[in-house]
């Protein structure tokens, strides 16, 4: 599931290529076809994130909700001044063209749609598929609002210290295990199992200790390193935690084996002390973590 940076990516890819345009929306597959009639024609204001959700503003006051979830994937195309891409989640980087994406002179409009095509945005340039999402509804902005009040606060918002200070309140009512905590979207919006994983490790926290068992000053740390790593993300396209000098190559771009330090490296030596990684379920989803640094055995 594409955790909160890619989503932010996401709104920054449609806010760059679409936003100020009217769009032509449709809905091939036709399981959205009535939320499709309402926003066909209207002028796209901009686009939002709050953690794992995306939010798309119309100009008269609706606006479309998606969630991706395990499945969902927005596919993006044009013609030669459309600075779009696709990937599943996310563009790499905001106004890269990758191979196949951007058409160039000749361009009749979009191609006929491939597999369920749940949505379809179209401008006079470019086009937006969405395909496999397990949320895509029209809101009023009172139903939007009442949706981002259920979430904890994003780490990727401007941050004036009350998102710091919420998350540790909300952490520390807590007896769960912190390592659940970081993944319950009414705690902290955005983070999954790779960052949960990652910022436990680079704060030396036991995934396990209770949520209320977290000092203050430690949980608004933690939330200072979610907010880092996760900006980096936004920046670079994807996740990668470790510093240079814990790689096996440390010149260079890091390699897919070097970025993480406990993600899905089950039994290898740990990075920093040598400890081999452990690897547990913990409410049904993988934790990664290293008993040596971060305490409590395997």
């Amino acid at each position: 599931m594409p955790e909160g940076h890619s989503i932010h990516r996401l709104a920054h890819q449609f806010g760059s290529v679409f936003s100020g345009q009217p769009l032509r929306a449709s809905s091939p597959q036709g399981r959205f076809a009535d939320g499709a009639r309402l926003l066909d024609g209207h002028v796209l204001l901009g686009a939002s994130a709050h953690g794992k959700q995306l939010f798309l503003h119309f100009d008269h006051d609706l606006h479309l909700r998606v969630h991706l979830g395990l499945y969902g994937a927005w596919e993006f195309g044009g013609d030669e001044t459309f600075a779009g891409a696709s990937s599943i989640g996310a563009p790499r980087r905001v106004g890269e063209q990758e191979s196949g994406s951007v058409r160039g002179g000749g361009y009749n409009g979009p191609p006929a749609p491939v597999g369920a095509v749940r949505v379809r945005l179209e401008s006079e340039h470019g086009w937006a598929d969405l395909r496999g999402a397990s949320a895509c509804e029209v809101l009023t902005a009172e139903q939007m609002a009442a949706v981002t009040a259920r979430l904890g606060p994003d780490p990727l918002h401007a941050d004036d210290g009350a998102g710091a200070a919420e998350f540790a309140r909300r952490l520390g009512a807590k007896s769960a295990a912190v390592g659940q905590l970081l993944m319950n979207q009414e705690v902290i919006a955005g983070v999954g199992n790779v960052y949960r994983a990652e910022v436990l490790f680079l704060r030396g926290l036991d995934p396990r200790a209770p949520g209320r068992s977290v000092p203050e000053a430690e949980a608004l740390a933690l939330w200072r390193t979610v907010r880092s790593c996760m900006s980096d993300g936004v920046h670079q396209g994807r996740i990668v935690t470790t510093e240079p000098a814990d790689r096996g190559n440390p010149d260079g771009p890091a390699s897919r084996e070097d970025a993480h330090y406990v993600y899905k490296r089950t039994g290898l030596p740990c990075r920093r002390c040598g400890t081999p990684v452990a690897q547990a379920e913990m409410a049904a989803r993988k934790l990664y973590w290293c008993p040596g640094c971060q305490g409590g055995s395997a």
